[in-house]
């Protein structure tokens, strides 16, 4: 057997190299490159491996571990899953802090291969610089908190066990149904260490990625429970565009006249003026759609893990007949809410069940002109909340209608937390697909700048916009400055509402005055932050990193704004100052928050009660 002896560091990446991912017949270079910050616990190791012997893999410097990993996420996302970036950080602090973006990847189903350093696996100079020691168990380390978030996790204590550590993690990654975050932890002294790898370990490998079919009995039992509905609806989640089934959802609900509402993960599955597009579903959901679940004596779900936002906390179908049927890849997924189970690939079970349907002749049963009716009125609504006045100052919802009608209907808008995720859920009218792209699984402040720098990388020929919060911002901004490195321009579309007005909206609706959310200065000689708003430049502070930057106040300015930021070649910042509390409402939809059943407040214990009702009203699966 031929080897060639290497660092594990240096074998790693040249198997990395070596992946590939086929799908419907077409191969793509699965690991792009690696995303990384150095410190002591990676730098002599995968460092010298990126810096010598990289391949063809591509380097990215990051600037905060958490943003680098979003950016890997929504890249991984934006390529339906098909291409990914590894992250590689130091031990201790530079590991930790990819814990909450290695959650996110892993909620929401999308691939990150993450490779923090870890703790000398010889302990000869034990306690090294930013060890965790645990003095009960002394193999636990910075690095065990990723067993929770990821996957699948290995530590690798000798440079041979790579051999199986890496192709279990690409195992993993490259499966549609487990896919998530993936750690391979690695010690600073064994990413050094030399060990004679057999060649063909570093052969070029191809994973098949085969659409997994419905099975027969599956089909056969959906459609006979299908064909005793009247009133179906489709809930499209984010498996309909990771399995590029939007063509195959049009011609489903054609084909049987059913309408279809989307989760955060599905929009633009569907465009917006398709005659059976009813619009978002659940918590955040249009009142088109939230009616329609109401009445609906069968949910087709459709790539979708059903949410607590989706399902309205079990409360939005109300009709005592429903039955659910649920396709999904995941088994875990298909499962739920006590559905009839289709395991399989969206594309491939749509196709099997509408020949089933066909044959059986079924077609829905809504009254002539109804889905109709309802979309027309959901639409009107979107107009005026699109032109929405206020006499404080600019509305939040005037503003997304000036955006929605004046970037190019091919730009993506990613979004993660805030008040905007529901705005935009409700109110975006995406005409193509994976052009709106939401982190709402884990809902992630933060995510948003990191995520549109990962978006542009994948998406070099579409105009790409970050529409995030002041709060957001402020968290985590960092891989702005990556984007001006990188030469890959993205523009940031800045909500100024002095703080983080979405929990404020939820808190003070659950019977609190409001405490705590918004960005004011203390009151002298009180515990209170109930002083003036803090006046912050964010339009100045894009500027120092530098970017481009501008501010628009109102709707005018802000169509000028737009088109000027898009003549632009560097990363660049509108800032949107917005009335808070000028963001959409709840359209005939429940969210279950806990509300004290003591309290010296008279308007929370009644929000107390109002919770009780709702849950009793609620399925209890």
């Amino acid at each position: 057997m031929r080897t060639i002896r290497l660092t594990m560091a240096q074998a790693l990446l040249r198997f990395l190299d070596q992946q590939y991912i086929s799908i419907d017949g077409q191969e793509t270079k699965f690991v792009q490159g690696v995303m990384g910050i150095f410190g002591h616990g990676n730098v002599t190791g995968i460092g010298e491996a990126l810096e010598y012997s990289a391949g063809d893999l591509t380097y990215i410097q990051g600037k905060n571990e958490q943003g680098m990993v979003h950016a890997a996420t929504a890249y991984a996302k934006q390529k339906n899953r098909k291409q990914i970036y590894a992250c590689t950080t130091s031990i201790g602090p530079g590991a930790l802090n990819m814990v909450t973006a290695a959650a996110t990847a892993t909620v929401n189903r999308i691939p990150v291969l993450l490779l923090p350093g870890d703790n000398f696996a010889s302990r000869q100079p034990d306690p090294v610089l930013q060890q965790l020691e645990v003095t009960n168990d002394y193999t636990i380390s910075a690095t065990d908190p990723f067993k929770s978030v990821s996957k699948y996790w290995d530590r690798i204590v000798r440079p041979e066990q790579l051999i199986s550590a890496a192709t279990q993690a690409m195992r993993v990654l490259t499966d549609p149904a487990e896919t998530g975050a993936v750690t391979l932890a690695l010690p600073q002294d064994v990413q050094t260490e030399a060990y004679d790898y057999p060649e063909a370990f570093f052969d070029k490998k191809v994973h098949y990625i085969d659409r997994r079919p419905a099975a027969q009995e599956a089909v056969q039992r959906a459609a006979a429970v299908i064909l005793g509905k009247k009133r179906p609806l489709i809930i499209a989640g984010g498996g309909v565009l990771y399995a590029e089934a939007t063509k195959e959802l049009a011609e489903f609900a054609e084909t049987f006249g059913i309408p279809v509402a989307e989760t955060q993960a599905g929009k633009s599955s569907m465009p917006w003026n398709h005659a059976l597009h009813v619009g978002a579903i659940g918590v955040t959901g249009a009142l088109a759609a939230n009616k329609l679940a109401k009445q609906a004596d069968l949910i087709i779900g459709l790539g979708t893990r059903y949410s607590d936002f989706t399902t309205a906390s079990k409360s939005a179908f109300e009709n005592d007949d429903v039955q659910f049927i649920n396709i999904n890849i995941s088994g875990f997924d298909s499962s739920k809410l006590g559905g009839i189970s289709i395991t399989a690939d969206a594309k491939e079970a749509l196709s099997l069940l509408r020949e089933a349907l066909t044959f059986l002749d079924y077609s829905s049963n809504y009254e002539t002109g109804y889905i109709a009716t309802l979309k027309d009125e959901w639409d009107r609504e979107v107009d005026r909340l699109y032109q929405a006045e206020c006499a404080e100052g600019f509305a939040q919802t005037h503003a997304l209608g000036v955006i929605n009608e004046t970037i190019d209907a091919s730009s993506v808008v990613v979004c993660a937390a805030g008040s905007l995720p529901g705005d935009l859920h409700r109110l975006w009218r995406s005409t193509e697909p994976k052009t709106y792209h939401m982190e709402y699984g884990f809902s992630c402040m933060g995510y948003e700048v990191s995520g549109a720098f990962g978006a542009a990388l994948a998406e070099p020929g579409r105009e790409v916009y970050a529409i995030v919060g002041d709060g957001s911002y402020l968290m985590l901004h960092s891989e702005l400055v990556t984007s001006l490195q990188e030469g890959q321009k993205f523009t940031i579309l800045l909500f100024d509402n002095h703080g983080f007005q979405c929990i404020h909206n939820l808190q003070r609706s659950q019977g609190s005055e409001g405490f705590g959310n918004e960005f004011r200065y203390r009151e002298s000689g009180t515990r209170k932050l109930t002083g003036n708003y803090m006046p912050i430049d964010f339009a100045a502070h894009a500027r120092s990193l530098g970017a481009k930057s501008y501010k628009a106040t109102n709707p005018e300015e802000l169509k000028a704004a737009l088109l000027q930021a898009k003549a632009e070649t560097v990363t660049t910042l509108i800032e949107i100052p917005v009335v808070p509390g000028t963001n959409t409402g709840g359209y005939e939809s429940w969210w279950q928050v806990g509300v004290p059943e003591v309290s010296e407040s008279a308007k929370v214990l009644a929000a107390h009660e109002e919770m009780k009702k709702n849950i009793q009203a609620a399925k209890p699966i």
